[in-house]
């Protein structure tokens, strides 16, 4: 990985290599020689979760610290809590011949005592808190911020005050700190967002799709009603629990539902919904990671930034759509790309039950110019073959 550009600290060379690292992914080719140029180069990067971007910003991070000096000097923004733990693992991975190396999470209820300074090199955190920490509570000194991330970017605009927030804690960094922002679309209101936020950019942008889409095979099934639906998806779910699946939802409320009737049927199902508390969720994903349960249902929202090797199969119960209504293509590669991660084989079914939503399958697969098949869920074996 060295060769095409230079990783100065050798502890760090081995943390690299120890995670398996041998030859550099797209994106790390294309942005590490820019994040560790001297003087430091700022970047706006379009790249989705299973590219290997944490590892090339959290490399980045970690070569600009300087242990001895015992402050933050690098500061990552996460949407999601559970974003932030797991780019801290990889940190910890990264880092681990590097013993002295510190790191701390800003998120809600972590709670410090008022007055003091941490000393720890690295905080990530979400924007809330982050903004606390530096500014009402004084625990960190923005103007010694060396290198400052923003992490799916994408996310945070979606989230309630999370632009803003943002927005403010980079005005307290100071000019010479490099920003490097990642997103794994860029429609205008994200494309405006990183201008604000990232001064004199490099920019690179990756498309993902044809690399996700050979390794996942996608059918549709046709249904009449919402019942039918869920009478297709047991068929389906009796055939596929040797592998663990990812159901999306368009909304909380019939996440909720479709959880609760999968349960009754006797399923083990885990469910993410956006008004449980950080904790219950982290909790959630670490037990589906496990294998406790084989199926999550979730909306949109909740499922960035999650991997989970094992999965393999993911079940649009809504198709992904915007807020007028038109198919959102970028969020079903987003979904569909939860299972196929790593090259390996996933599968993606899709539950069509009007003519609105075929209309709507019908535009998806222009966009990405692949046919979606239609699977008949009567014909078990069918699945069974699809599924293995």
């Amino acid at each position: 990985m060295s060769g095409t550009f230079l990783i100065r600290k050798p502890q760090l060379l081995q943390g690299v290599y120890a995670m398996g690292f041998n030859r550099p992914s797209k994106i790390q080719e294309n942005a590490l020689p820019m994040m560790l140029a001297e003087p430091p180069q700022n970047l706006i990067a379009q790249s989705q979760s299973g590219t290997g971007k944490t590892a090339a910003f959290v490399l980045a991070m970690l070569s600009r610290v300087e242990p001895a000096e015992r402050y933050p000097q690098c500061l990552c923004l996460s949407p999601t809590y559970e974003l932030a733990l797991q780019t801290g693992k990889v940190i910890e991975q990264m880092g681990k011949f590097h013993p002295e190396l510190k790191l701390a999470y800003a998120v809600r209820g972590n709670k410090l005592e008022r007055g003091q300074k941490i000393s720890e090199h690295i905080v990530i955190g979400t924007p809330g808190t982050v903004l606390d920490w530096c500014s009402k509570l004084k625990f960190i000194d923005p103007k010694k911020i060396k290198v400052f991330v923003l992490d799916e970017a994408d996310v945070m605009i979606a989230t309630q005050g999370h632009q803003d927030q943002s927005i403010r804690i980079q005005r307290m960094l100071p000019r010479n700190c490099q920003m490097l922002l990642f997103s794994a679309t860029f429609e205008d209101s994200v494309w405006k967002f990183a201008q604000k936020v990232v001064p004199d950019p490099n920019i690179i942008k990756l498309k993902r799709e044809e690399e996700t889409l050979d390794t996942i095979k996608q059918y549709y099934v046709l249904c009449n009603s919402r019942d039918e639906k869920f009478q297709a998806l047991c068929n389906i779910y009796g055939a596929i629990t040797i592998a663990q699946a990812m159901i999306f939802c368009h909304t909380r409320k019939t996440a909720s539902w479709l959880a609760a009737e999968l349960s009754k049927e006797g399923h083990q199902v885990a469910l993410l919904s956006g008004e449980m508390v950080v904790e219950q969720r982290a909790a959630v994903i670490e037990r589906f990671r496990e294998g406790k349960e084989k199926v999550l249902v979730t909306t949109n929202v909740c499922a960035r930034g999650i991997d989970v090797e094992q999965v393999s199969v993911v079940i649009n119960f809504d198709l992904p759509v915007d807020k007028d209504g038109n198919p959102d293509n970028e969020t079903y590669l987003h979904r569909i790309g939860r299972t196929g991660r790593f090259g390996k084989r996933g599968l993606a079914v899709n539950m069509v039950d009007s003519k609105h939503s075929m209309n709507i399958l019908n535009r998806i697969q222009e966009h990405f110019n692949k046919k979606i098949e239609r699977l008949d869920t009567d014909d078990l074996d069918e699945i069974e073959k699809i599924a293995n």
